[in-house]
């Protein structure tokens, strides 16, 4: 059904993915992948972390809300973090990111976190392919608009050293 669902002007719906990637090992599994020319859709767009321990939630969160369908995390497999724990801080903020987006309304099957390693060019095309097929069965993320504020200067802050209109001063 969703497979099938079209954006408006004729094309079948493709979905928009936000990849995270450790620096050390799923971003360099992603550019063996490039160099050996393997074929995967181009449905990710790849944002380099030195270590899947720095990702803040708050960028998955934003990601979804700037429109995209799904969330790749991607770092290192346990016990060969360059960082020593990172990928355990990863593990441990996704899994409470996952219980956030359910509560929020999203389905938690548009957040991923994988581990793979600088050689395993293969499993990342396999798992690139897997979650567009994943997410053309969940369809597109529709998200409700984020009110803007209204009339003329709405929503910008005073100058620095200007106290707002009621404000102690």
């Amino acid at each position: 059904m969703a497979d099938t669902e079209s954006s408006g002007n004729g094309k079948a719906f493709q979905p928009r993915i936000v990849a995270f990637f450790c620096n050390w090992c799923t971003y360099a599994a992603s550019d063996l992948a490039g160099a050996s020319r393997m074929k995967y859709p181009a449905n990710a767009r790849v944002i380099r972390l030195m270590c899947s321990g720095r990702l803040d939630p708050q960028f998955v969160l934003a990601a979804l809300r700037q429109g995209a369908d799904g969330v790749l995390v991607g770092g290192c497999p346990p016990g060969d973090c360059h960082f020593q724990e990172g990928n355990s801080q990863c593990r441990r903020r996704f899994e409470l990111l996952c219980r956030l987006v359910a509560q929020l309304g999203i389905e938690p099957q548009r957040l991923r976190l994988e581990w793979i390693s600088a050689s395993e060019a293969d499993k990342l095309r396999d798992v690139v392919d897997g979650m567009v097929k994943q997410l053309k069965e969940l369809g597109p993320l529709r998200l409700e608009p984020i009110p803007r504020p209204e009339g003329p200067g709405a929503g910008d802050l005073p100058p620095a050293g200007v106290a707002a209109e009621g404000a102690p001063p």
